[in-house]
């Protein structure tokens, strides 16, 4: 069995990659990534030997490329990782979000149903088990209030180019289950953090800051809640779905570990006081920046589907999860 990763040299699919093959020896990865700025291959330098990986430089808007790949590989699975995910960014230049996350998916999900489907309800007998699975995120659903939580059947409401991109794919994918009877999962999970992760993002950006004496910045008043989802419990997630999930339906994943800004940025000073100490807190170096257009102000996750319909739940809470994160990076930062 083959599959197709796109995607995989970001920070999802670079954690996903050797823990799909340690657990499936048998399946092999085909990973397409464009390699953008948020693409590093080192992070995937423990499979790179494994006859069970292939890597290949390549865009998912180029179709040619991509009808090429499923002609020669015969792939039995789709997970589509790929997509521009930085929402700042997302705000100063929206079209490349727009290009990559919708007409990427729509690429990708076209062939599949050409090389999968003879006719709308009817699979080609070699690729009955075959299945597409996107990966999305629970920004699509908009922004909350102190109480509630998004579920699947929470209406999407997306308020920054990132996430309506993102909900714009989700919906291409429901449409091709629902159209053509192709077999395709959707997973939206809450805010990844961990090993890997690019250097822009919030978490890497307060360890970074912190040890080369810069400000801390926060936006607004560091209290915008997320729900913090430690990415080898995504990863674990993201295999049920795919492995065991039913065809057409979406699944909320989440960590259930609900913090706000303020908190992270302290949480992790006080880890750094704690293992790497200065002459003063780290906590001195937090400092408040004006709020980001559009900012969402609460995101939390109801993920009861996945935890009774497919036993998952996550292992880890936040503040066990941190200590490990800020470990790691304190290894890349500073050797």
């Amino acid at each position: 069995m083959t599959i197709l990763i796109t995607g995989g040299a970001g920070f999802i699919g670079s954690n996903f990659i050797p823990y799909f093959l340690n657990t499936y020896p048998k399946i092999k990865i085909i990973n397409i990534d464009k390699l953008t700025y948020a693409g590093e291959l080192s992070n995937l330098k423990v499979v790179e030997n494994n006859a069970n990986y292939e890597f290949i430089q390549g865009d998912i808007c180029d179709r040619n490329l991509i009808e090429n790949l499923f002609e020669t590989y015969k792939f039995q699975g789709v997970i589509h990782f790929a997509a521009e995910s930085h929402v700042d960014n997302s705000i100063t230049n929206p079209d490349t979000f727009i290009h990559t996350n919708i007409m990427g998916t729509f690429n990708l999900l076209d062939v599949a149903k050409k090389i999968w489907m003879d006719s709308p309800g009817k699979v080609k007998d070699i690729y009955k088990s075959a299945r597409f699975h996107h990966i999305s995120t629970d920004e699509v659903y908009g922004t909350l209030g102190e109480t509630g939580l998004f579920s699947e059947q929470t209406p999407y409401a997306p308020n920054s180019p990132y996430s309506a991109s993102k909900a714009s794919s989700d919906f291409i994918v429901r449409s091709y289950f629902h159209t053509y009877g192709m077999n395709v999962v959707t997973t939206n999970c809450s805010n990844n953090y961990g090993p890997k992760q690019h250097d822009e993002k919030l978490i890497p950006t307060i360890i970074r800051k912190a040890i080369t004496g810069e400000s801390i910045p926060i936006y607004g008043d560091g209290k915008n809640i997320r729900d913090w989802l430690y990415v080898e419990d995504h990863c674990k997630g993201i295999d049920l779905v795919f492995q065991n999930g039913v065809s057409g339906e979406t699944y909320n994943i989440g960590g259930k570990n609900e913090r706000n800004n303020l908190y992270i940025a302290e949480t992790i000073c006080e880890i750094l006081d704690e293992i790497c100490p200065m002459k003063s807190s780290y906590k001195e170096q937090i400092k408040f920046v004006k709020d980001r257009p559009g900012h969402d102000f609460r995101y939390a996750i109801d993920a009861s589907k996945i935890e009774n319909e497919l036993h998952w739940k996550a292992q880890e809470v936040f503040e066990t999860g941190i200590r490990k994160t800020v470990a790691w990076y304190l290894k890349k930062y500073k050797g």
